[in-house]
């Protein structure tokens, strides 16, 4: 059944239908697409989507928020960029679970270019999973995307070079954690061995090939193809990290990973997930050790430039909308 979407605050239909067309171009782990939405009088509803938790690769859920994190970045500037200020409110009710955010875009506001041409990045971002070429990221490029993070309320920290090879390390430790795990390949699997006519999960032309292990940074394999999977250049990689581990912190940290992502993206940089350390509780904290102990880290991104790929699926609008409810926000 399609659902109606009305006008909302500043926002006619087309505008709202428009914007959660931004919103769901968000990355997410193995692109299952964790989040649904719920247009209402009050505002723009985003809801986490339990049905695509990760039980065993993200068992607290922590991934869950980064992505729908990341969906409402896009979804805030998108209605920036329209015109309207996107005034949001996180977890607006205890008694909705799934309720992650409210945004209320009913006051004008004169777009700010440097958020319009994050915007204008969203249709274009996507995970690139080949090596990537070498060279260096520009020293202002690198304070950019620290300070892409710092504004959405988390950090991109130095790295060191003895911090790099410790991280190096640990993406290998955690990886063989995860493979030498039958539940984690079952489930590993199930996602990435979609047909091309899917919406979601990763198909193989948007895949990559069977990790190796060759001292390089083990990238994940999401096809089918027997190929060294082991990144010989030197990308950039960072790790964004929060002050505490909440909740909120990881909904917070989900838009800051998007910003920064974004941010790369315009600036013609690709990028793609280390995810495997973050994903491995002991790992993490032994990660969580090695930046001093004052962050929690929050995911891993490895930003270069790599060869052309093509864009992941997304699922239809009517997929991720939710009926109306007598509750408003």
């Amino acid at each position: 059944m399609t659902l109606p979407i009305t006008s909302i605050g500043l926002l006619d239909p087309d505008q709202v239908k428009s914007v959660i067309g931004a919103a769901v171009l968000a990355p997410s782990t193995h692109n299952t697409q964790p989040w649904r939405f719920r247009c209402t009088p009050a505002g723009l509803e985003l809801h986490a989507d339990p049905d695509r938790a990760l039980p065993v690769a993200d068992a607290d859920r922590r991934e869950l928020l980064l992505s729908c994190g990341a969906a409402l970045f896009n979804l805030r500037t998108a209605i920036h960029a329209l015109g309207a200020h996107p005034a949001t409110t996180l977890f607006p009710r205890r008694d909705d679970p799934t309720l992650l955010a409210v945004v209320r875009p009913f006051a004008a506001r004169r777009p700010d270019p440097r958020l319009v041409e994050l915007a204008d990045a969203i249709p274009r971002r996507h995970t690139n999973r080949t090596p990537f070429e070498a060279g260096v990221v520009p020293p202002a490029l690198v304070a950019d995307l620290r300070h892409a993070a710092e504004v959405e309320q988390a950090w991109l920290p130095r790295l060191a070079a003895n911090q790099l090879a410790g991280l190096r390390e640990l993406v290998h430790k955690a990886h063989h954690a995860q493979v030498a795990e039958p539940a984690f390949l079952a489930e590993w699997r199930y996602w990435t061995a979609r047909t091309p006519d899917t919406r979601d999960g990763v198909p193989e032309f948007a895949a990559g090939a069977m990790p190796s292990d060759n001292g390089g940074w083990v990238l994940r394999d999401f096809g089918t193809r027997r190929r060294d999977r082991t990144d010989h250049s030197e990308p950039l990689v960072v790790v964004i990290g929060s002050f505490d581990d909440t909740r909120t912190d990881r909904l917070r940290a989900g838009q800051a990973m998007q910003r920064v992502l974004l941010t790369a993206t315009a600036a013609g940089l690709d990028a793609s997930f280390i995810s495997q350390p973050v994903e491995v509780p002991p790992v993490r904290a032994e990660l969580r050790h090695l930046l001093g102990g004052g962050l929690w880290p929050q995911i891993v991104l490895r930003l270069g430039r790599g060869a052309p790929v093509p864009w992941t699926p997304r699922r239809s609008l009517d997929d991720v909308l939710l009926a109306p409810s007598r509750l408003s926000a």
